[in-house]
């Protein structure tokens, strides 16, 4: 065999095992867009079930289907405090727990009920030791229903929004106007 043609695959099967070490097999991986926050996907899809356990899918799209949660780690990844966000990230953190113990169960393998109820009782938690998931799930229920009624859908199909108010016409009765249905 050629010397040569050994020492190249020499040397690039050592510097292969040299970048092995450093490589991360790991399955959960954190989110690099949201370079604030160490938030992982399985925390991301969380944050998915609890926004649309807020804003359900029926008639009208659902948080999920509207892509809230994305929307929920940019406003919490760009506009909170430092403080605020570690502050976000511990309660999302301790959230599968808190579930666990309330709820009996994972959060995901709870029925729609039983999860309202449990997102219900974390809203109303006021002790110390439990202010990271409290302030965790106002945040979230907060900007849920702001990137809701702020997504395309909403503002396009559902309420359609103008930036110019039509023209004016005073001959319309009141009875003959319609609110839009906001709730389906």
């Amino acid at each position: 065999m050629n010397r040569r043609i050994a020492l190249r695959h020499l040397a690039l099967i050592s510097g292969g095992l040299a970048l092995i070490p450093s490589c991360d097999f790991s399955t959960d991986d954190i989110l690099e867009a949201y370079e604030n926050l160490k938030i992982t996907n399985t925390q991301k899809q969380l944050l998915g079930e609890i926004s649309n356990t807020i804003i359900p899918a029926g008639e009208l799209k659902g948080a999920l289907d509207l892509e809230v949660p994305d929307f929920i780690l940019v406003m919490v990844n760009d506009c909170l405090k430092r403080e605020d966000q570690e502050l976000f990230t511990q309660g999302l953190a301790a959230f599968p727990d808190y579930a666990k113990k309330s709820g009996g169960s994972n959060f995901d393998k709870l029925d729609s009920k039983e999860k309202e109820d449990l997102i219900q009782q974390g809203l109303a938690l006021e002790e110390e030791k439990d202010k990271a998931l409290s302030f965790f799930l106002n945040t979230t229920k907060r900007l849920t229903m702001q990137g809701y009624m702020a997504s395309e859908y909403i503002q396009t199909e559902v309420i359609p929004y103008s930036l110019i108010p039509g023209t004016y016409n005073g001959a319309v009765l009141i009875s003959d106007i319609q609110k839009p249905k906001i709730n389906g």
